[in-house]
């Protein structure tokens, strides 16, 4: 979907259906003819993602996770290997998750996971640039310590991870999770968006904030 200045692709990826995210510039293509982009969260098996990034002839700025639980991290190797060097972004409450599998969860899970470290870690309010989009970094704790919404308001747009779905939200009974929070970072950085923003969820189809702020039965305004 092109939207006001950028292209999102969705992946659906591994076994739990995680949506994963390639995010590009949707403006006028650079000198070189090679448009840049952003993989957001890379699941298990992310090689539709990576082919549809090779076969656009994309040049990725960066492998950002919302956050690092094993769902959201277990292709990151795979993501790095076919673009070597490319920077990782995660925010800086997880960085020591990436490599932990007892804190990303995927031991919990039986297959351990970890990912690259972090090349850069993220706080809330950080602004991100893509070609000429620019991006806000919303911490949104709760479905973890480190989860993070990138908001786009130029592009009326934000992805935000396990935070908030279409009618529902990011499980909060993992170590590390807590509903309080979740429901805070939804009322105080979710909910505070416009109402037409279309939200890019981590599972499950987009929606946008005026609706679930309307029907969503698990946070009221």
């Amino acid at each position: 979907m092109t939207k006001k200045g950028v292209t999102i692709h969705g992946f659906e990826l591994g076994p739990w259906g995680t949506n994963c995210y390639v995010v590009q510039d949707a403006g006028p293509a650079p000198a070189a003819g090679r448009a840049a982009c952003w993989i957001v969260d890379a699941s298990f098996e992310p090689e539709p993602l990576i082919d549809h990034v090779l076969h656009q002839a994309l040049v990725p700025e960066a492998l950002i996770f919302t956050h690092a639980h094993l769902d959201h991290i277990a292709g990151a190797f795979d993501v790095r290997q076919a673009f070597p060097g490319v920077p990782v972004l995660i925010h800086e409450a997880e960085e020591r998750w990436l490599n932990d599998p007892e804190l990303n969860l995927s031991t919990g899970a039986g297959i351990p996971v970890t990912a690259p470290v972090a090349t850069r870690l993220l706080k809330d309010g950080d602004a991100l640039t893509l070609g000429s989009s620019i991006w806000r970094v919303l911490h949104v704790p709760g479905h973890s310590p480190g989860s993070v919404a990138l908001w786009c308001e130029g592009s009326g747009v934000v992805l935000g991870g396990d935070a908030l779905f279409a009618g529902s939200i990011g499980r909060t009974d993992f170590p590390g999770c807590s509903f309080k929070d979740l429901e805070r970072s939804i009322r105080t950085k979710l909910y505070t968006l416009p109402d037409e923003t279309i939200v890019y969820p981590g599972h499950g189809p987009a929606t946008t904030i005026g609706r679930e702020k309307r029907s969503n039965p698990f946070v009221r305004p």
